[in-house]
Order: structure tokens, then sequence, then C-alpha cells
């Protein structure tokens, strides 16, 4: 009964949450799906096939199957998306969490390093960042973490200084409250929620970027399956097989659409408000 009032109150939170949860069924049994075929396998022979019977998604220019790719893709993207949005929500929150409670030195260095961060265009900087270390998907999450865990440090400083000198922290303090007790029972806890709605918003975004960057050649590698590298490998057939850039395209854009809602329903079921 409890699920079902959840449900009846929170639709369009169930409806994403959901659909998010067939994405990653999808990617977790890639295997089952696609009858066990290797997405690097490639066939000559069956080279730029167009949907049919045989191949629903079709071919590419090596004969590899395209739906194979898209769905096999969806690991490799959901994976990085999801390291991505992990390590600058921790790096962001704690380094945040740090600036705003002790303030003084410690908030300058942090916040004057948030600033260097932010002054380049963040797909720039991580372009740069990727071609310094290599090409691959690591090296883009890598990229991708060192630009983007300034939002998360702005936004838990900002709410910890909204609630630093609150009676219940002065009253913690006064009574011989530790720091790292004051940090985890009171600091962290109020700014998770705000943070929490930002992550899972994130994570499309964060799936463009890593797109975006193998889509340029500084992500992913042949013959990796990966959606913004299947992109650029349809990109020279846009004409004479343009199937083999619809598929992928569409696999980034429904799932960005699902994560970017369900960040959006999750909002409204944790109700964050200023106080």
């Amino acid at each position: 009964m409890k699920f079902k009032s959840f449900a009846k109150k929170n639709t369009f939170f169930c409806m994403f949450a959901f659909l998010a949860f067939l994405i990653i069924l999808a990617a977790v049994f890639a295997p089952v799906i696609t009858g066990g075929v290797d997405p690097a396998a490639s066939v000559l022979k069956d080279a730029l096939q167009p949907p049919g019977m045989a191949h629903i998604f079709g071919t590419d220019k090596l004969g590899r199957d395209i739906f194979t790719r898209v769905i096999y893709g969806a690991r490799t993207s959901l994976i990085a998306a999801f390291t991505v949005v992990v390590v600058i929500f921790i790096l962001g929150t704690v380094l945040g969490v740090l600036s705003g409670y002790f303030g003084g030195w410690v908030d300058t260095i942090i916040m004057r390093v948030a600033d260097m961060m932010v002054s380049f265009p963040g797909m720039v900087f991580a372009m740069a960042i990727a071609g310094i270390l290599g090409a691959s998907i690591q090296n883009a999450v890598i990229a991708v973490s060192l630009v983007s865990w300034t939002k998360y440090a702005r936004l838990a400083r900002s709410l910890v200084l909204k609630i630093r000198n609150r009676d219940y922290v002065a009253a913690a303090v006064v009574t011989g409250s530790k720091t790292p007790y004051i940090l985890t029972q009171y600091m962290i806890p109020n700014v998770i929620p705000t943070l929490v709605i930002t992550a899972a918003t994130d994570i499309g975004g964060m799936m463009l970027e890593l797109a975006g960057l193998s889509f340029l050649g500084f992500g992913a590698k042949a013959p990796a399956p990966e959606w913004g590298l299947m992109l650029n490998e349809g990109r020279p057939f846009i004409q004479s097989a343009p199937w083999m850039m619809i598929y992928p395209g569409a696999a980034i854009f429904v799932v960005v659409v699902v994560f970017n809602l369900l960040g959006d329903a999750l909002r409204d079921v944790l109700d964050v408000r200023d106080e």
C-alpha cells in the first residue's frame, strides 16, 4: 500500500525510474539481448547492409551489427557517465564542505582552484586534458571529472555557509562536539539531498560530454562499442548509410532525456527548498 500511494503521488518519478531501470537492465544483459553476438566481430561481406530481418539496425563499414553495438554501447556509456558523476559528487562535496565550514585559507585555496578551472570552456579544457593523457574512455572520464567537480564544490560550500552559524551547530560546538562529528552529523546530511538531485540531472550531461569527446577522437577508441565513437565512424557515410548515425544518435537522445527527466522528477520527490 505504501508503494501504491507513493507511485500515485509521484507518477512521473516512477515512470522515468522504470525507464532508467530498463536501460540499465539492457546494458547488464546485453549478451542475452543480442544473442551472444560479439560487438567487435566484423563480417566484411555484410558491410553497409541497411536495416532488415538479418540486422534490424543494419551494419557498419566492417559488417558489424549496429543493434549489437548500440546495446553494448549502453554499458560503456552508462558506466563512464556513472563513474564521472560519482567522482565529481564525492570530490566536489568533500571540498565544498571543507571550504564552507573552515573558511579562511582553506576556503581561499579551494575556491581559487575552482575559479581557475571554470575560467576555461569546460569542453575545451576536457579535450586538452584528454589529449595530454591520451585518447581512451578512462582518460576521458578523468578529463571530464577534473573539469566538472567545481559545480558541486560551490554548491556544497554555499549550503554549508547557510547552516554553519545555526543555533544547533553552535550548541554542538559549545558542548564539545569534535569537528569530524559536526561535519558528518550536521553539514554533510544537509547538503546531500540537493547534491543528489544535481547528480541525477548531471548523468545525461556527463554522457553527452563523454560521447562528444569520443566523437572528436579524445575518448573511446575502436573497436570499442561506444555511442560517440559510433557517430564518428558513421559520419563519412551519412548519405550512403545514414543508419550508422541514426541509431547511436537516437540511443544517446533517449537515454539523456530519460535521465534528465528522472532528475527533475527526483527534485519533486525530495522537495528540496531553500529555507
